[in-house]
């Protein structure tokens, strides 16, 4: 037998790192490959640039291409943007390492502490296409096989962790462990600001700094930062996590993205008649477990004896001794074995870090509203919710935030700086995934790269005062859009308030409540009429016509407003599916939308649309002959329930729309090969009304019928009924004591998402950045031509 050539250590040690599963595992590797190495991670300047040149490795290279990628782009100036500053994170959660790694790239020396001593949280997130794209970008499945390989993109939060504190790490983060943040200590003498710290790493030698970024979580806000809490109507959440044995048999049971009670009501009807359990929704998530999350409600709980004793404070209610957690186990247990039609073999809880059963009982309808106290406000955080909210807003406001510190260390006037991140931040609560930028893979720090109408002067330095914002943008003489907190005892008052009010007067509009009152559509249409008269013509409305006035409604406020609707015009007609808290929730985004673009343009109208809208007569959607020129879209169709290609009934979180059409993900096919196809990776046939994907096996015959196509990146709609806990607070503050300034950023999760449809199409600027990795055989006239087919590549797909 030949000898094999000999394993170098170095090789081995990379594999161990890529592959650890445990916090500890991966800094005990990375410390050993270092040592095996010789570079020290002290030295961050030159680290990444010394473990490139040293580590002779092919896996390894694969990763440096994905970094050396990323931190070529020009906002990071060569990581010399931030050379001069020193950076302390508090929290090794997937948004402050994600802050840490955008701000290594910057080039700043970064610290990052956490109180934990592992990654333990096996909650599973659901992944926005952008955030999906951006964690390709950074090497995610270099570091982790089994990246959103499912039908549906989600990720436990202890593995995104690990890939983040990877890839931390790999840029010269120190990360440390185990380590509790007791508070700042003030500059003295020649002394900078510095952290209480316990147990204190570095006793003789203090970690200095000029920025701190809290990522702490909502449980953790720093001293200065105020907040307003308004409680809303209970809403009570459960998560349960089972063991995952990777079976067969479990592999072949479905995912559920997302069941309400308005989309299968004989579900909840027979799970209530069966077992005594009374959910509003429920998903499941299968990942490194079985993950499921339902909301409960409270007679439910009280009836199976989970909750002990009937309160009226939800401390109380869900305090640890008034929740029998026994009936609590048997409940999730119950709940996961019937929404699975039992296929699930052998259920067993997961434990938590505390080695109990992984099943959290929790109210999540906590809503913060800031004072306008500090520096900087307008930033909502709210706890996790399946929706991909929490991280995708988590990790646009980490691009925030290294844009922010970019410009501090740049020299920008501390004021300028302050001004601009509050106008960047007043965008982050209207933030979902229909109405960032499409193009993700071009996503950076720059602002103007992921927000489509991003105002970077909307609020001036004269506006800002040391230690407070003043944000005078209210309309004279009368506040007409009172702040609403969604189905709270005062703002569900108020927004029926306010919905009374623009609608009165009106023929056959008469709002009394949330639910009959708009069973005909003509209220909607009045509130639009309100706002703008010329986008309908009220006096050809029927009052009998209700899907109509719905479909004509619902289809304004998707196309002026980019509100996607959350059901179908059908089920709005019908006063026995209107949903309360949908209806609540859906009129709160037209009220807060409305009010975004009366304030930001001091008028109340709508943004104005790039034609003349014209209100459609007879059937809406409905095209005559020759009204369409070859190559455009298809109209956007009704929000319906069931899918394109096959027929069968739908939810938002699991469909995928495509140019108004919307598919089950695994009906999102090529016609020619039967391949699914990517998302922004398709065109079609204005003729045939088939689907194609764009791969160099199609490429020449779409370049030759290229004048019938049209293209467009559709994105995963994500369901809107849903509340989460949060809260609002300053995003942030400069801190003065003689000649120490500290600039301290508030970095938290965010909340809320509405259901969302494919975006416009791209800018000439835009057309310039289209790449895609997946076709790099194709030559320099093919790219040419397939940017004009393409020019948004949406998130790579496997």
């Amino acid at each position: 037998m030949a000898n094999q050539e000999p394993i170098d250590p170095s090789h081995a040690l990379f594999d161990l790192f890529v592959t650890a599963e445990s916090c500890r595992d991966v800094q005990k590797h990375f410390s050993a490959l270092c040592e095996q190495l010789q570079v020290d991670p002290k030295d961050f300047r030159v680290f990444y640039s010394k473990l490139k040149e040293r580590l002779n490795y092919w896996k390894a290279k694969d990763l440096w291409v994905k970094i050396d990628k990323r931190a070529s782009h020009k906002d990071y100036q060569q990581r010399k943007a931030c050379a001069e500053n020193k950076c302390l994170v508090l929290g090794a959660g997937p948004c402050g390492l994600r802050a840490a790694v955008e701000l290594a790239l910057l080039g700043a020396q970064v610290l990052v502490v956490e109180k934990r001593a592992s990654f333990s949280r096996n909650n599973v997130l659901h992944l926005w296409p952008y955030t999906v794209c951006d964690l390709r970008g950074l090497g995610a499945k270099k570091l982790y096989g089994r990246f959103c390989t499912g039908t549906l993109d989600h990720i436990s939060i202890r593995q995104l962790q690990l890939i983040l504190l990877k890839v931390a790490l790999v840029l010269g983060v120190e990360v440390l462990t185990a380590v509790e943040f007791q508070g700042l200590e003030e500059p003295s003498g020649d002394k900078g600001w510095t952290a209480k710290l316990h147990p204190n790493p570095h006793p003789t030698l203090a970690f200095e700094f000029d920025v701190f970024i809290s990522a702490g979580g909502g449980s953790f806000i720093p001293d200065g930062f105020k907040h307003k809490e308004l409680r809303a109507t209970l809403a009570i959440g459960i998560t349960a996590n089972f063991t995952n044995r990777h079976t067969v048999a479990e592999a072949h049971v479905e995912e559920i993205a997302g069941v309400a009670g308005i989309y299968n009501q004989k579900f909840f009807h027979d799970l209530l008649t069966q077992t005594g359990i009374d959910l509003e929704n429920i998903v499941y998530y299968k990942d490194e477990t079985h993950y499921f999350v339902m909301t409960a409600k409270k007679k439910s709980l009280l009836k199976k004896g989970v909750i002990m004793q009937d309160y009226s404070d939800a401390e109380q209610l869900l305090a640890r001794e008034n929740v029998d957690h026994d009936a609590l186990w048997r409940y999730a247990y119950e709940a996961a074995n019937f929404s699975t039609n039992r296929q699930l073999p052998d259920l067993e809880f997961a434990t938590n870090p505390a080695g109990r059963r992984d099943v959290a009982m929790f109210d999540f309808t906590c809503m913060h509203r800031k004072l306008l106290m500090g520096l900087v406000g307008d930033s909502l955080v709210e706890p996790f919710w399946p929706q991909g909210t929490g991280i995708a807003r988590g990790f646009l406001a980490a691009f925030d935030t290294a844009w922010m510190v970019r410009s501090w260390g740049l020299g920008v006037p501390y004021l300028q700086v302050l001004a601009e991140r509050e106008s960047i931040y007043q965008l982050l609560s209207q933030t979902n995934a229909g109405n960032t930028k499409n193009d993700c893979t071009s996503y950076s720090i720059r602002p103007s790269t992921r927000y489509p109408h991003v105002n970077l002067s909307a609020i001036q330095v004269h506006q800002v005062r040391l230690g407070r914002v003043h944000l005078d943008i209210r309309l004279p003489h009368v506040n007409v859009f009172p702040v609403l907190v969604p189905d709270s005892a005062g703002g569900v008052e108020d927004l029926l308030r306010w919905c009374q009010k623009n609608t009165a007067g009106y023929a056959g509009v008469e709002v009394k409540d949330f639910t009959l009152s708009w069973t005909s559509g003509l209220a909607l249409c009045a509130l639009i009429h309100h706002f703008r008269p010329q986008l309908i013509d009220m006096s050809s409305l029927n009052e009998s016509n209700a899907v109509h006035n719905h479909q004509l409604a619902m289809d304004i406020l998707e196309r002026e407003l980019s509100i996607s609707p959350v059901v179908a015009a059908s089920a709005m007609a019908s006063s026995g599916l209107i949903d309360k808290l949908s209806m609540v929730l859906y009129l709160t985004q037209v009220h807060d939308k409305i009010k975004h673009f009366s304030l930001t343009f001091s008028f109340l109208c709508f943004p104005q649309p790039a034609a003349p809208p014209v209100a459609p007569e007879g059937n809406l959607g409905s095209v005559v002959k020759g009204d369409i020129e070859t190559n455009a879209a298809p109209a956007l169709g009704s929000s319906s329930e069931d899918c394109y290609s096959c027929g069968q009934r739908l939810y938002l979180l699991a469909r995928v729309n495509a140019m108004g059409k919307f598919f089950h993900r695994d009906c999102f096919t090529c016609h020619k090969c039967g391949h699914q196809l990517r998302l922004g990776g398709y065109t079609f046939h204005q003729t045939t009304g088939g689907w194609a994907t764009i791969d160099p096996s199609h490429i020449r015959s779409q370049l030759i019928h290229r004048e019938q196509f049209w293209t467009s990146v559709g994105i995963v709609g994500s369901n809107a009924f849903l509340m989460a806990q949060g809260r609002e607070t300053n995003a942030a503050q400069l801190l003065y004591f003689p000649h120490y300034p500290l600039l301290l950023f508030f970095l938290c999760r965010f909340g809320l998402v509405q259901a969302c449809a494919g975006g416009d199409g791209p800018t000439d600027e835009e057309n310039s950045t289209y790449s895609d990795e997946d076709v790099p055989s194709l030559s320099d006239e093919d790219h040419s031509q397939l940017s004009v087919l393409t020019p948004h590549p949406g998130r790579v797909g496997e």
